[in-house]
């Protein structure tokens, strides 16, 4: 299982490496979050390839359980955020995270513990919700944001235009029936 999850994030690297901005995204979402990326396109690859090599060495790692982690690499600083097992198994996440090439800087956000199917499904709800509000907010580049809830936790990561934007993102997500807290791991745009 875990050789061909690694083949999948290796062929995916390399579609994506090899095919530039057109296999960001899906059709015109694709296109619009391309589009709409604060960052460079080589920044962009930069970051992707950071994210699949994390990716890839979590598979290798007997103790790490990736599907269980979401790598979210962003002008080289990466943030984990996920629910594991044992503090072991986060320490390690954050130890093969920072030991990659590129890597910057490694924020681990990671939960330990476990959550049941309702809570799984109630996450799923929580962050479709989320989502949601910031897709009909005027003046959110909702693309530019991704909302990872587990056990309530709401976990917004990617770039705004200013600090307006990110307290309006975070009120959003404050807000939403079923929402815990907020981990703001948003970044303002540099000028």
């Amino acid at each position: 299982m875990k050789n061909c999850m690694k083949i999948i994030c290796l062929i995916s690297l390399s579609v994506l490496v090899g095919c530039g901005p057109v296999l960001i995204g899906t059709g015109a979402t694709g296109a619009y979050k391309v589009a709409t990326d604060e960052r460079t396109t080589g920044s962009m690859w930069d970051d992707a390839a950071i994210t699949a090599r994390i990716n890839s060495d979590f598979i290798d790692d007997p103790l790490v359980k990736a599907r269980k982690i979401d790598v979210d690499t962003l002008e080289g600083n990466v943030t984990l955020t996920g629910l594991v097992e044992t503090e072991r198994e986060s320490n390690r996440a954050g130890e093969i995270a920072s030991a990659v090439p590129g890597v910057k800087k490694v924020t681990n956000k990671l939960l330990v513990g476990s959550r049941t199917a309702g809570q799984a499904i109630d996450d799923e709800i929580l962050g479709t919700r989320v989502k949601s509000r910031l897709i009909t907010e005027e003046g959110i580049r909702s693309l530019n944001i991704d909302v990872d809830v587990y056990k309530g936790i709401v976990i917004l990561t990617g770039i705004v235009d200013n600090e307006e934007q990110q307290k309006k993102a975070v009120g959003l997500a404050e807000t939403a029936p079923g929402t815990v807290r907020v981990i703001d791991n948003l970044k303002v745009k540099t000028r």
